[in-house]
């Protein structure tokens, strides 16, 4: 058994169910499970190891509901610069059709330290390509070794262009195949577990990439094993009218035709849905990673996540693939979140004022879609708020810093209001994975040198 200490912190956050904020607060972790949280004058006074968080802030630790990790070796290409969705990955896709199972084992690895860097402790991949014999065991393995918790989501394409799909017919499976393979990973790495640090998800890639056929049999699949439904969906106005073209519905609809709703599916994105569509969503409980950055950095535009909260919606956040947002910071992408909303109140209601005026998201909302949003998107009762019997995943925050000059009368908005930082200290299990704001499991300037010379190669394969 081991026992850690977190004393004096200036503001610990539990984001519980009463949202308490405590003032020189901390906690008692035992064996990776929070035991109790309060004041430090209350906490036990002896412990394996202390850390006085003295000028720092403590908050639960972020989960990301939607990545594509392999996409951090795309970053920034120049010819899917200024490209909506369906052109950027007509552009990206001849790139990552060349990935090898080495590229996607470094390129998870980059993803997480970047992700663990801004506070992140448990994060959502949706791989859904497999060339050159790439696999989501290379995933899972790079990030058992990073220490971050993972919902590795077994992703699929099956609907190339000979068929009516958007994606080459090179980078497709055979369906029968994506079935056998993801039984395969949910027999071999899923842990239903409370702590569990991989679950394995189902994820056919989109509507315009798979066929309902297979949107079916996943889910068959999922319900059979009790693992949960990813996909994307609703994002931009060119899926809205392919599936309406295709399929003779929206989006939602087709989802309903194809038994995609409940407590166990969540959709990245859902940009182009009106409140019918959202009340499906808040009636079968389905949730909604929203991908800020990567929504106005593909032009998609802005997922009305006020009125989906409004309506009793789970929603979470999302870095997405590191094409589509070229960053993993997790804390910046609560920012996002945040002044995104509000642009979206003040396009909505610009002329009205008082009680009329659409209410403006709050950094601690924003906060809140990171934490506790996120951990009920993924249908995780374990993580997601600093309270006694869930697992001990936090970050903490220094404020003696620049950043923060002239805003620690409220410290936790300035984390939000303020530029993102790197953080200090990232808690997985009560081990910690950032420490003094270092990572603690791979050499940084190592990895990054290999990272870099496999985008380097992907690029000038496809563009020699």
């Amino acid at each position: 058994m081991s026992t850690l200490l977190l004393t004096h912190a200036t503001l610990l956050a539990t984001f519980d169910e009463t949202r308490r904020e405590i003032p020189d607060g901390g906690l008692f972790i035992r064996d990776g499970f929070i035991e109790q949280v309060g004041p430090t004058a209350e906490l036990p006074t002896e412990a394996d190891e202390i850390l006085d968080l003295t000028d720092h802030v403590i908050l639960p630790g972020l989960v990301n509901t939607h990545h594509h990790f392999y996409q951090t070796l795309t970053r920034a290409v120049p010819a899917a610069q200024n490209a909506n969705l369906f052109n950027w990955l007509k552009t990206l896709y001849p790139i990552w059709a060349r990935l090898t199972p080495d590229d996607i084992y470094t390129s998870t690895q980059t993803a997480l330290a970047e992700l663990a860097l801004s506070g992140c402790t448990t994060a959502s991949d949706h791989l859904y390509l497999y060339p050159n014999g790439s696999r989501l065991d290379d995933e899972i393995h790079a990030a058992r070794e990073i220490g971050v918790r993972l919902h590795a989501s077994r992703g699929s394409m099956s609907l190339g262009e000979s068929k009516g799909g958007l994606p080459p017919d090179s980078v497709v499976e055979d369906e029968d195949a994506i079935l056998r393979e993801s039984q395969r990973l949910i027999e071999q790495y899923h842990d239903p577990k409370p702590g569990a640090l991989t679950r394995v998800v189902l994820a056919p890639c989109s509507p315009f990439s798979v066929t309902p056929e297979l949107m079916r049999q996943s889910a068959i699949l999922a319900r059979q094993y009790g693992v949960h439904l990813h996909t994307h969906l609703a994002e931009t106005a060119d899926e809205e009218a392919f599936c309406i073209e295709m399929f003779g519905k929206r989006p939602v609809a087709l989802m309903e035709e194809l038994a995609w709703v409940g407590h166990d599916v969540w959709f990245a994105h859902s940009v182009h849905v009106n409140d019918a569509e959202i009340g499906v969503y808040a009636h079968t409980g389905c949730g909604v990673a929203h991908c800020p950055s990567s929504n106005m950095r593909l032009a998609s535009g802005i997922a009305p996540v006020m009125k989906m909260r409004a309506a009793g919606v789970n929603v979470g956040l999302g870095v997405d693939g590191s094409a589509s947002n070229d960053g993993s910071h997790l804390l910046a992408e609560a920012r996002q979140a945040m002044l995104l909303a509000r642009l979206d109140a003040g396009l909505r209601g610009a002329s009205l004022s008082g009680e009329d005026a659409p209410p403006l998201m709050t950094a601690r909302q924003a906060l809140e879609l990171g934490t506790r949003g996120g951990a009920a998107v993924l249908g995780r009762a374990d993580i997601g708020s600093l309270e006694p019997g869930k697992c001990a995943d936090l970050f903490a925050v220094n404020l003696n810093r620049l950043d923060f000059a002239g805003a620690l009368h409220d410290p936790l908005a300035a984390l939000v209001f303020c530029q993102s930082v790197t953080v200090d200290f990232t808690l997985v299990g009560g081990k910690f994975v950032v420490k003094n704001g270092h990572l603690t499991s791979v050499d940084l300037p190592r990895l990054v040198e290999k990272h870099n010379r496999a985008a380097k190669r992907l690029l000038i394969e496809t563009h020699p």
